[in-house]
Parts: structure tokens; C-alpha cells; sequence
């Protein structure tokens, strides 16, 4: 039985600890702020309340594979899993607008041709028999299994089968996501669904790889669901999943260091001095993070290169009177009117003067004092550490406007969410927003393994592999676990 210090109570690092303790081992997490959950919060006012975080989960099977191997309860006996239906309604540059239902590969492409045209509809089913192949090649050695050794196999291979093109008087194939749409959807509004599943991480689908095309194929195979009550509901039961395990927690506790002895990581040191023993640290934080507590590389010459800090999201919260309409998208997402002008201003490290937003509108009565009000909240992604976030919200708000027309007629109060909140809550420099893992690309979109030069020392969550999202965070608690029970040999559950 070993002792185990965890750096961070993000949802990575605890669900590293509950499957850790159930191993057996004696595990203590150390949090700087004073509560659990990472970027899953809650902001409560006047009865209302909203998560500040994630609003929504993609493969709720990697929770449910947590609270079976760590318990008698499972995922739905602690927290309550509706299925958001449909699972996104999209307004388009023109006014266009399209609802896709919840796991259904035919019904999404239905519903595209009764919006678009069946042209559209043919080739987005084209693409997402593609997408799934793109799936089927990379989904074990990206997600399932810790990094290999020899991760440039990863690096070179574009697992998405990118259809010929002719250029310029020869055969070329998509190599960025936005090539992708270019050259096989050609429709700008398909381009813009295509393209809003990597803009939601920050990413710029000019340079992301083609392999990026998995995002859209999970959310269209796997569903996405909603935790009644808000995710902080899901932080919460993985917390409490931790306590029944006997995970000892430390509120207020910021860690400085990682202590070494005899060449191995030996524990932690607390921003007060204190000193904790361990035999094994598991790091929940960032690399440049994470480096700074061990005052030294972790990552040799030959390794993953090194991920750019990624974009951060700015929330604007919206206290709403009158009651949510019936049957109003739980997500509608708002594309911009200006495509390249947007991706440039992010990329250039600017508020973009029309973002694209994602409306997200719960029918949920723990949300709000009464039936007679609504909680919305409108998320953009906007650059790490970037300002100006009061007159950027009333574009965001603007731009909501034309999925909720009626918006700021209903408006009671609203609160803005900056990169420095997110910042603060979950120690992310510059409130950055970590991104999933992708193959191809030489590497550059891809995260560190798990394991670091300094024996003892692994590292979870968003900023380690397989990335960041829910899911993958929750994978990477797996792979941790796996690594320290079963030792270095171990692959990924069968």
C-alpha cells in the first residue's frame, strides 16, 4: 500500500484518486482553493444558479466505467443523466438554422437535409462514414492507452481519409480541418458545424489537423447529456464517491513544490513549509505549473513537443423573468456572420468584434427560484488572459440575441465570467482551456504522457494525455490509476 499526495481536486485527479484508493492505496489530495471539481463550479444569486464550467457531457460511459469499479452505486444512482434532445441547434451566418437529435447518425443527417438540401445532407453523411473511420484507427492509442513510447506513430499517421482533391493540376488531401470543409463539404454552413467542434476548444481549424473530425463523430454517435442540477452534480458525487473510499482531502492547502529524495518524487511541500511523505505524486496541474513545483524539466529531448497553452472562454450568466419557452434547444450555438475575421482575431490574441456563442438554456427547476424565470448561460471562446471583458459580453449578449430575441427585454442581471475567473479557480495560466488530443500534426496537438522523467511523479487531467473535455480528463484518471497499480507495462483496460 503506498501513499499517494494529489496535486489538484480537478475531476481528472479525482478520478484518480477514488480508483487509486479502491486499489487499495492511502491517498491525500491537496487543493489550493476550498473546494473540489476544477472548472466544474456554480455560481448561486437570488435563487439562481449556473454552471460556470462545462454545461454539458460527452460519453457519460467513461463516468459510468468510474463509479462501477469504484463502487456498489452506479453513475445514475448518484447523479440524474438526461439526454439533451436535440442535441444542438445551430444558427447559421445567412439565419439558417438546422436541430440535430441526440445520437442518431441518420437522424442528424436527416434533419441536415430538411435544412439544407440533400447535397448537404449526402455529404455530411459521407463525412461522418469517414469521421468514424478516423475513430476506429485512433481511438485506442489516443485515448485508451498511455502515450507510447514511440508516440511519433501518432505524430505522422492522419488517421481521417481525406478524399482526393484536385489542386492546382494535382491530387491533394485534407490536411487541416478547415481544408476538410473546404474541399468535401463545401456548403459554409456544413463549414461551420464542421469547424465549431474544434472553435470550442480554442481551436483554429486553419491549422488543426483533419483527425479533429473525430470531436463531431463522438458527439453525433455518443450522445450528450445533461446532469440535473448542473455538472458542479457530477464534481460533487465524485467527490463523495472519494470520501467513501477514504480519499483524505486538504481544502486551502497550495502546493509549492514536489519534493525529490534518492532521485524520485517523495512527496509535496505546502505553502506554509509543511512537508508531506509520499511514495507516488499525482499532479493535477499544468506543465509550466508543474515544473515550477519540480524547479526542473520533465520533458527530455525526443519527447511530445510541447503544447501551446490553448485559448479561454469568456461566460456571461443571464437572470432571466418569464419562464423558459417549451420546447427551447438546451444548446443552441450561434455562428459568426464573419468566419476569418473571427479565427484571426483569436489567433492574433484579440476579442473578436462578432464571436461565435453557445446558448446553452436548461429545462431545469433547480436552476431557478420559480418557474416563472430562466438561467442561460452564453460562452465564447476568447485568447488566454485577454481583457475587455464587460464590453466583449455585450457582444456575446448581442450575438445571442439571435437565437433569444427576446433576451434583453427579459433581462434582470447578468454576470461576466473572464479568462482571470477561470484563472483563479482552477490555477489554468491565463484561465487557457486545455484541448482533446489529436493525431497527426508532427505531435503538436498531442499532450505529454503521463509519466514524467522523475520516477514517482505522474501527471493527470486536461493538460497530460489524452487532453482536455470531461471525458478525456476522466480517461486520464484511468491511465494513471492502471500505470501506478499495474506497473509500467500496463495498456489501457481490454
Amino acid at each position: 500500500m503506498a501513499r499517494i499526495a494529489v496535486i489538484g481536486a480537478g475531476v481528472g485527479a479525482l478520478a484518480a484518486a477514488a480508483r487509486l484508493a479502491v486499489a487499495g492505496h492511502r491517498v491525500a489530495v491537496y487543493e489550493r482553493t476550498e473546494t473540489y471539481g476544477g472548472a466544474l463550479r456554480r455560481r448561486e444569486r437570488d435563487g439562481f444558479a449556473f454552471d460556470t464550467g462545462p454545461g454539458l457531457l460527452p460519453l457519460p460511459a467513461v463516468y459510468r466505467d468510474l463509479f462501477v469499479k469504484t463502487g456498489r452505486e452506479p453513475l445514475e444512482e448518484c447523479v440524474e443523466l438526461v439526454q439533451a434532445d436535440p442535441s444542438s441547434h445551430h444558427v447559421f451566418a445567412d439565419g439558417t438554422r438546422v436541430s440535430l437529435p441526440n445520437a442518431s447518425r441518420a437522424g442528424v443527417v436527416a434533419a441536415v437535409e430538411e435544412a439544407l438540401g440533400a447535397d448537404a445532407a449526402r455529404r455530411w453523411g459521407d463525412f461522418l462514414v469517414r469521421a468514424r473511420e478516423a475513430w476506429d484507427r485512433a481511438r485506442r492509442p489516443l485515448l485508451e492507452e498511455p502515450l507510447w513510447p514511440n508516440w511519433e506513430v501518432l505524430a505522422g499517421r492522419e488517421p481521417y481519409p481525406a478524399v482526393p482533391h484536385r489542386r492546382l493540376l494535382r491530387l491533394r488531401t485534407a490536411a487541416t480541418l478547415a481544408e476538410v470543409g473546404e474541399w468535401e463539404l463545401r456548403d459554409p454552413r456544413l463549414r461551420a458545424l464542421l469547424e465549431s467542434h474544434a472553435l470550442a476548444f480554442g481551436l483554429d481549424p486553419r491549422t488543426t489537423p483533419a483527425s479533429a473530425a473525430v470531436l463531431p463523430y463522438m458527439e453525433h454517435a455518443f450522445g450528450t447529456w445533461y446532469v440535473r442540477g448542473g455538472l458542479r452534480e457530477l464534481a460533487r458525487a465524485m467527490y463523495e464517491r472519494c470520501l467513501a473510499r477514504r480519499v483524505e482531502f486538504h481544502f486551502g492547502a497550495e502546493v509549492t513544490a514536489v519534493r525529490e529524495k534518492d532521485g524520485r518524487a517523495a512527496g509535496v511541500e505546502l505553502a506554509d513549509g509543511t512537508a508531506v511523505e509520499a511514495d507516488l505524486v499525482v499532479a493535477g496541474v499544468g506543465p509550466g505549473v508543474l515544473e515550477r513545483m519540480c524547479g526542473t524539466r520533465l520533458r527530455g529531448e525526443g519527447e511530445v513537443p510541447a503544447r501551446r497553452e490553448g485559448a479561454s472562454r469568456t461566460t456571461v450568466l443571464l437572470a432571466l423573468r418569464g419562464a423558459r419557452p417549451e420546447g427551447a434547444p438546451h444548446r443552441t450555438v450561434v455562428h459568426t456572420r464573419d468566419r476569418d475575421a473571427e479565427l484571426d482575431a483569436l489567433a492574433g490574441g484579440r476579442l473578436p468584434a462578432e464571436p461565435t456563442v453557445t446558448v446553452l438554456r436548461p429545462d431545469d427547476p433547480a436552476l431557478v427560484p420559480d418557474a416563472g424565470h430562466e438561467a442561460v448561460t452564453v460562452t465564447a471562446m476568447t485568447p488566454a488572459g485577454a481583457d475587455g471583458a464587460e464590453e466583449f459580453a455585450e457582444r456575446m449578449v448581442t450575438a445571442a440575441e439571435r437565437a433569444v430575441p427576446d433576451l434583453r427585454d427579459r433581462l434582470l442581471w447578468h454576470e461576466v465570467r473572464t479568462p482571470q475567473d477561470v484563472e483563479r479557480e482552477t490555477g489554468a495560466e491565463g484561465g487557457a482551456v486545455p484541448a482533446p488530443a489529436l493525431a497527426a500534426a508532427d505531435g503538436r496537438f498531442l499532450h505529454a504522457s503521463n509519466t514524467t522523467r522523475l520516477p514517482g511523479l505522474f501527471t493527470v487531467g486536461g493538460w497530460s494525455h489524452p487532453g482536455g473535455g470531461l471525458p478525456h480528463a476522466g480517461m486520464s484518471g484511468a491511465l494513471v490509476a492502471g500505470l501506478i497499480v499495474e506497473g509500467p507495462n500496463f495498456r489501457g483496460s481490454q
